[in-house]
């Protein structure tokens, strides 16, 4: 048999044909078709008559008919099995293999996902790590610039205080000059920064007359009055009355009350002076009121 054409088998009972077998052969798996018909035709064979006695031609007995008959079945059936188990099993080994590929679609997927979620956890583990490490260098800096602030502060601080007491040793070294030349003594007391208009005598008359407790606007008649009574000079003397100094006292000596050094310390007379308005006038207006009326105080 040639795979690709097909066969015809015929099988003979006497002088009649009983069955007729188609088998066809492939190249592929075995397909084969079996078609029994029992149909009486005439034998016509070369060089013969179309009918033979019963003894002669081809005579095939009724029991090999049968057996002929049976074993195509047979064979056919046989072919046909050996057929189907071939596809089948084919088809088994192609399962598994679709199998083991969708199989290996999933695996693929998931290590995709595995990989993705890792990659993931990695990026937000950076984040959080450079979120820290800024939020460190802020506390850093911070930190360094509160303690340069204060340090700065501390400096600023100490500088003002040398810078206060270079100021009292400068006044003090001039008072001690001016006390062993015959000048005034110098005042050494604060300054409030509402006098700084003034300057000399008159700045330390502004500046005590505010620790005296009198408010700033009582001192344009603390001035206007002095200055018409002694010009706010220290050594100023009345040869007629022997008033002195700055409030011309009289006479001068009732300043030692205040301080011994009366007769060249400007601020001792103006201490003298302010107790000696507040108690006989209340306040400077008071007195420059009554010097206006009088011509004196």
């Amino acid at each position: 048999m040639v795979f690709g054409e097909r066969h015809r088998v015929v099988i003979f009972v006497g002088d009649r044909r009983r069955a007729t077998a188609s088998i066809e052969g492939d190249r592929g798996p075995a397909r084969v078709v079996a078609v029994l018909a029992a149909r009486p035709t005439a034998v016509r064979a070369a060089g013969r008559a179309a009918s033979l006695p019963p003894t002669k031609g081809y005579f095939v007995s009724r029991p090999w008919s049968r057996v002929g008959v049976r074993s195509a079945s047979v064979g056919l059936l046989v072919a046909g099995l050996i057929g189907g188990v071939y596809l089948g099993k084919d088809r088994v080994v192609q399962a598994p293999q679709q199998h083991s590929e969708a199989s290996n679609v999933v695996q693929v997927d998931v290590l995709d996902m595995q990989l993705l979620k890792q990659r993931q956890a990695q990026h937000a583990a950076a984040r959080a790590f450079q979120r820290e490490a800024e939020g460190d260098a802020a506390e850093k800096a911070a930190a360094e610039a509160k303690d340069a602030a204060g340090k700065a502060h501390a400096l600023e601080t100490k500088a003002i205080a040398a810078k206060a007491a270079a100021d009292a040793a400068k006044k003090k070294a001039d008072a001690s000059s001016s006390s062993s030349s015959g000048g005034p003594v110098a005042y050494t007391g604060p300054i409030p920064d509402s006098c700084n208009d003034y300057s000399g005598a008159r700045q330390t008359g502004c500046a005590l007359m505010l620790a005296a407790g009198y408010k700033i606007d009582q001192f344009p008649c603390l001035d206007k009055l002095w200055t018409r009574e002694s010009g706010w000079n220290y050594k100023s003397t009345n040869s007629s009355s022997g008033a002195y100094g700055v409030p011309q006292a009289v006479p001068g000596k009732k300043m030692a009350a205040f301080g011994s050094d009366w007769k060249t310390n400007p601020a001792t007379q103006i201490k003298w002076g302010l107790d000696y308005i507040k108690n006989r006038y209340s306040t400077p207006c008071g007195a420059w009121s009554h010097s206006e009326s009088t011509g004196w105080y």
